[in-house]
């Protein structure tokens, strides 16, 4: 096995010198030097202990993800986008998927704290459950006390640095643009009341319908998915226009009305939430709200990683949503 002292001699260094060069010494080495000990380690194919690094750094590079559904474009854009600013700072990532646990993600952070990871950005919404919060929550403070950096792209409610979509407003500005358009007959495939992503959207959006005085609308709980908007569009009756609070719950609305003979947008108009890109070419294009979630994930993990004092206030940050009309939802006036 090549070792550092190896390299150290086929460049003509000091031990020390290849150390920092290699190892991620934040002490400065010359341009010269730094380039003769890279060209010794290529030629002499040397690899860096890892774990040495990290006993000797207190952390790793390793930035780990911790996601709901990586099957969900939503989640995946998020991811890709931290990922992409984690490689422009040279660290490596690890993605953890819950598949919607919060008892799993409450298991990566103790996981993901005994590797010594740099940071850990938690990705998706929180649940509305006070005791799961809590568990959470101090799971993270055991991670920060150890010197670990945490940021959230969701809810603000684990004090750490967030990134949180205005879901609320950008429904209730939805409703609005849909009201305008002469829909007043409504339904809303509103996903687990639990998620509170999905609570915060339903709310926004019967709120603003509420305070323009429509008719209440029809509101179907279900999985926060593709199935989930397929089984509960199937329940719609007697609406002009059927928002479900996701594109993917979106998506399966639009098979349902396929498979029912129903037309978009003439016989039944149909929008979503989140803007994923891959469905943009969907026929009908979907009507949405737009939320820039490559660079919310990006905006998470920079949080993550600036140098901050321990007096320095928790961040939060709001992003706000765009409606985007398109060939799903018709005027009707």
């Amino acid at each position: 096995m090549v070792t550092l002292e190896d390299v150290a001699k086929q460049a003509g260094v000091s031990l020390a010198t290849a150390s920092r060069v290699l190892n991620g010494s934040t002490r400065q080495v010359g341009a010269a030097l730094r380039a003769r000990v890279e060209r010794a380690a290529d030629e002499l194919g040397y690899r860096a202990n890892i774990a040495a690094q990290t006993l000797a750094r207190g952390s790793s590079n390793v930035i780990g993800i911790v996601v709901h559904d990586l099957i969900d474009p939503y989640f995946a854009a998020l991811a890709d986008g931290a990922m992409r600013a984690a490689a422009t700072e040279g660290m490596l990532v690890m993605v953890g998927t819950t598949h919607r646990d919060p008892e799993q993600e409450i298991a990566y952070v103790a996981t993901l704290n005994a590797q010594r990871v740099r940071a850990v950005l938690l990705v998706g919404s929180r649940v509305a459950d006070p005791a799961v919060t809590d568990r959470l929550r101090a799971e993270l403070a055991r991670y920060r006390d150890s010197g670990g950096r945490v940021a959230c792209v969701g809810q603000d409610l684990l004090g750490v640095d967030t990134v949180a979509p205005a879901n609320r407003e950008g429904a209730a500005e939805l409703a609005r643009v849909l009201a305008g358009l002469g829909h007043t007959r409504f339904a809303v495939l509103a996903g687990p009341p639990q998620l509170m992503t999905a609570a915060d959207r339903s709310a926004g959006f019967v709120a603003a319908l509420r305070e323009l005085g429509l008719p209440e609308p029809q509101v179907i709980h279900g999985p926060f998915d593709r199935e989930g908007g397929y089984a509960a569009a199937r329940q719609v009756r007697d609406a002009t226009c059927v928002f479900a609070v996701n594109d993917v719950m979106a998506v399966g609305a639009l098979a349902a009305c396929r498979e029912r003979g129903i037309r978009v947008p003439d016989d039944v108009s149909v929008a979503g939430f989140d803007d994923i890109v891959t469905l943009r070419d969907h026929v009908p294009a979907l009507t949405t709200v737009r939320l820039p979630l490559s660079g919310m994930g990006a905006r998470a993990l920079e949080l993550a990683l600036h140098d901050r004092d321990e007096a320095d206030a928790v961040v939060v940050e709001q992003v706000a949503g765009e409606v985007v009309l398109r060939e799903s939802v018709r005027r009707l006036m």
